[in-house]
């Protein structure tokens, strides 16, 4: 996947989109940003009028869940993580579980996250 920046209207555009909007009642943030999600293949209008998240678009949501999760966790061990995501993140070593409940940043989780935030500020 491509590095491509979204702003946070997108990601509500996205998020707006994955909840389901039809074409008549989309609302200004999707129409908006139609063109361009589209364009990046995120999401597509069907043949009815609907709008959709493509595949890649509910990665895209996934993910920023996913970083979201870390940056709680790093702020606060005992912060609420989806059931979806604490999954992905446990395979991937990123967080464990505690013995009072919730989960903790591994070393690989901060280390991640450090560097999902340097970039950030490159940016």
């Amino acid at each position: 996947m491509k590095n491509e920046e979204l702003t946070t209207d997108e990601y509500d555009a996205l998020e707006l989109v994955r909840r389901g909007v039809k074409r008549a009642t989309a609302g200004a943030c999707v129409l908006r940003n139609l063109k361009k999600l589209s364009g990046l293949k995120m999401m597509e209008a069907t043949r009815d009028g609907r709008i959709v998240l493509t595949e890649k678009g509910q990665q895209v949501l996934f993910l920023r869940r996913c970083v979201t999760a870390l940056g709680a966790l790093a702020a606060d061990p005992g912060s609420a993580v989806d059931a979806d995501v604490a999954r992905f993140l446990s395979l991937k070593s990123h967080i464990a579980p505690r013995d009072s409940g919730g989960y903790v940043l591994t070393e690989k989780g901060r280390e991640t996250l450090d560097d999902i935030l340097r970039q950030q500020q490159r940016r």
